[in-house]
């Protein structure tokens, strides 16, 4: 891969979507919506319910790629921080859709979006017909 373009500290989103498609990558762009507790876990619980059903529903219409909470930088607790990839036409969608999650509106988590490239990696699912069982590899 070329580092053309990469000569300065700061590198125009535009190009990075642009290196992607020249060296033959998948340049894919996601939205990333890192959330965050506001003021401990009671608001979190006092908005769950209503914050998954707005995340199903996102799941349903295929606005969502992934989703779930994310634990400590120690990995062992949770403090109601979360991550959500979803699929947007533009950053002022993807915050617009951000910001209508009932999590959100209410106060309980802040928020901040980020547009990511899917350059690499893969996904493997296996799916059992007669069991219903299901697993991401």
């Amino acid at each position: 891969m070329s580092d053309a373009g990469l000569t300065s500290d700061s590198v125009p989103w535009e190009t990075m979507l642009e290196r992607a498609r020249i060296n033959g990558l998948l340049g894919k762009e996601l939205y990333v919506v890192f959330t965050s507790a506001t003021d401990g876990m009671e608001p979190i619980r006092a908005n769950i319910k209503e914050h998954l059903a707005y995340q199903r529903m996102l799941e349903d219409t295929g606005v969502m790629f992934a989703a779930g909470p994310m634990a400590e930088d120690n990995g062992e607790t949770w403090s109601g921080d979360g991550m959500v990839v979803i699929r947007a036409e533009s950053l002022a969608q993807a915050e617009a859709i951000a910001a209508a999650d009932p999590m959100h509106a209410a106060g309980a988590r802040s928020y901040r979006v980020r547009p990511w490239i899917v350059n690499e990696g893969t996904i493997s699912v296996k799916v059992g017909f007669a069991s219903g069982e299901r697993e991401v590899l």
